[in-house]
């Protein structure tokens, strides 16, 4: 061996021991050694707990004990929050949807958090749809049944959502801009989308925007409350009698939302990548797979880091002048 081969070989040696003694590179290759947090942020009972604590108990097998953590509010900004805040270790994960890394920043006056400076995605779990539902006492089947029933009672119909600058908000005024109903479909936000539905059933208001989940449809199963629209391209294979937005005469309200996963920006890439495998390998599962699309949910198995961080970036580009456009403030 030559000397030069030998200081090649000597520095390369080098580079590795300080790499590994670095505490970012360390803790990644002991990764996990204690339980992890996922932190849903919505109340308890809501669809983020539908996805995330599948997730969670799947993939428990395969990282160790993961525990969920509901902290709702502000339409899921403040758990967001919480994570950006958290240590970079890949011990808090976020459930982040298409509401709080999209709408909540672009919507926000002073955002609590920067989606592309303060996190990086992980794995997309599932695609979702919302739903149009109102009070099963309102003599509406459909879209153009609700205008025309909101056009004769001006002034008494309201729709819930889970926050101001949700995506949920976001379709209800564009519902409100497109059928001309400016003032007469009050926007009511609440903490977490269990309160709003609650009120819907208790008749407290006359309709709420929700993510299709196992509990809305089998509310709209038992007659408490009927679903008239969802804002998917195709009718739902759990629910082939709810029509379309676009069969109702609206297509600008086609929405198709999202749930996934996310760390603190600066959780070191070994650490991503060990969640993402495992999250593949859970999301291949059949049993998890028939238990999110039981409740309407369609799971996605090929997501992956740079896939999904190019969707979420994609969807800041896509709809920054749509909010813009339409004045969605959250303060």
């Amino acid at each position: 061996m030559s000397l030069l081969s030998r200081r090649e070989l000597l520095d390369r040696a080098a580079r590795i021991t300080a790499l590994a003694a670095w505490p970012g590179c360390a803790a990644a290759q002991d990764y996990p050694s204690r339980p992890i947090r996922l932190v849903i942020p919505y109340t308890a009972g809501a669809a983020g707990d539908q996805i995330g604590r599948p997730w969670a108990d799947r993939v428990a097998s395969l990282l160790g004990p993961i525990y969920v953590e509901n902290i709702g509010g502000a339409g899921g900004a403040i758990g967001s929050a919480a994570v950006a805040q958290s240590a970079p270790d890949g011990y808090s994960l976020l459930l982040g949807n298409g509401s709080t890394q999209v709408m909540i920043p672009l919507s926000s006056a002073k955002p609590a958090y920067d989606t592309v400076r303060d996190f990086r995605a992980i794995y997309r779990l599932i695609t979702t749809t919302l739903a149009f539902a109102v009070h099963p006492s309102m003599p509406v089947k459909d879209l153009r049944e609700l205008v025309a029933f909101a056009s004769a009672n001006p002034g008494i119909l309201s729709y819930g959502t889970p926050g101001v600058g949700t995506g949920n908000h976001l379709i209800g005024e564009m519902f409100r801009l497109q059928s001309g109903l400016a003032t007469d479909f009050v926007h009511v936000p609440y903490r977490g989308m269990s309160a709003a539905t609650n009120d819907l059933v208790s008749g407290q208001i006359s309709a709420v925007i929700a993510v299709v989940s196992s509990q809305i449809l089998q509310l709209h199963l038992a007659g408490k409350l009927r679903l008239i629209a969802v804002t998917s391209e195709q009718r739902l294979s759990g629910a082939p009698g709810i029509p379309t937005v676009i069969e109702s005469g609206m297509p600008g309200l086609r929405y198709a939302g999202w749930f996934g996963l996310f760390a603190p920006r600066a959780t070191p890439d070994a650490i991503v990548e060990r969640i993402s495998r495992a999250t593949r390998t859970a999301m291949a599962d059949p049993q998890l797979q028939e238990s999110y699309r039981s409740q309407g949910l369609e799971p996605d198995v090929d997501s992956g880091p740079d896939k999904f961080q190019r969707l979420v970036e994609d969807e800041l580009t896509r709809l920054a002048p749509i909010v813009k456009s339409i004045g969605l403030k959250r303060d």
